[in-house]
């Protein structure tokens, strides 16, 4: 009798030690990766609030300007300022904000660079609707898509 309560007893933890490096392998591979971040950035954003370091928050329910990310294969692009018009139409100046793209510590990094300053921000999320951003201040940015206004003139 001895000797089956011992093999069930083996059993039992060579059960619970299979659950666990599974549960383990499951949380790791469901962590998130910044590469996937990337596919993400390209495109219109409007800010929807800011986060501050001390935990203030600021809404914004309208936006003058917008943001145009433009990132390439080589993970270098820019981004503009923009004053959405109607009908897929914006207007803007000549003036971009350099950006390089790194990936460091398992984070997605954006460098940018200007004639007066450098800066970095770090993406905490990048999906098709949401961008949410840290800076080196600790404050945390949200962006959503913009959805350009469509009127029909005709």
């Amino acid at each position: 009798m001895k000797a089956r309560r011992t093999t069930t007893s083996r059993n039992f933890f060579r059960w619970k030690s299979t659950l666990i490096v599974a549960i383990g392998l499951l949380v790791l591979s469901c962590s998130k990766n910044p590469e996937n971040y990337i596919q993400h950035l390209e495109g219109y954003w409007e800010i929807q609030e800011v986060t501050m370091a001390d935990g203030s928050k600021k809404e914004y329910k309208f936006n003058e300007t917008i943001d145009y990310i433009s990132v390439n294969d080589s993970l270098k692009g820019y981004r503009k300022k923009l004053k959405p018009g109607i009908n897929d139409t914006y207007f803007t100046s000549e003036d971009a904000e350099n950006i390089q793209l790194k990936i460091e510590d398992n984070q997605l990094n954006m460098y940018y660079t200007t004639p007066y300053a450098n800066w970095k921000e770090t993406v905490l999320e990048a999906t098709s609707e949401q961008l949410r951003v840290i800076n080196e201040d600790e404050n945390v940015y949200l962006y959503k898509r913009y959805v350009p206004i469509k009127l029909d003139l005709e």
